[in-house]
């Protein structure tokens, strides 16, 4: 907010990860003084697999089971479809110039009414330069992934990774590279038969 006039977060705890400014290498002081979780993402993970395992075993042992609304936005949604009754959202939805500072196509959260009709974004086309300049760095790397998919193409994951704003803000083009090859080895038959490393004869 201090830096570019506006509160450019969701509040995710992980924000960090998609900005060159705060988690770096050689400033731990960062970390402290903005209280970023480094762990909190897998952390969150082993107890949300832990409360699952305790809610199965809890409906296997159940005489009957009551299901209670919650406030997830897929239940809203359908909701709002089948009956009509009106909700608004923000949603995720391509680009069809709702964001027309944004490339067409990419991935957008934008104020939704959604009802009988289905979804009905709406257009937000007052954002100020300094953040969609940052949304930008964000969906270039986005661009570059989904290229690297469709075209089959390895190089454009590099390239995606040297686009990346942290990536780039910790580590040399030679570096990225090598990261890249390690996560791809580490993730073995994971990956997509064309981006596999190639076995040695």
């Amino acid at each position: 907010m201090t830096h570019l006039g506006h509160f450019v977060t969701e509040s995710s705890e992980h924000f960090a990860e998609y900005v060159p400014w705060f988690i770096k290498t050689h400033r731990p002081d960062l970390i402290e003084t903005f209280g970023i979780p480094l762990d909190e993402y897998p952390i969150r993970c082993e107890e949300q697999i832990a409360r699952w395992a305790a809610q199965a075993e809890e409906y296997r042992r159940a005489d009957t089971i009551v299901v209670k609304p919650t406030h997830e936005y897929a239940a809203t949604i359908m909701n709002s479809v089948v009956t009509g009754t009106p909700s608004v959202i923000y949603g995720n939805v391509p680009n069809r110039g709702f964001i027309p500072q944004l490339p067409a196509g990419a991935a957008v959260e934008v104020p939704t009414l959604v009802d009988a009709n289905g979804l009905q974004p709406t257009t937000v086309n007052d954002i100020p330069p300094q953040l969609i300049a940052l949304m930008r760095t964000n969906v270039n790397v986005q661009e570059l992934t989904v290229a690297a998919l469709m075209e089959e193409n390895r190089e454009h994951v590099y390239h995606a990774a040297m686009l990346d704003p942290h990536t780039a803000a910790e580590l040399d083009l030679r570096q990225i590279r090598k990261l890249v090859d390690d996560l791809i080895s580490a993730h073995g038959d994971w990956m997509p038969t064309w981006l596999r490393p190639r076995k040695a004869a």
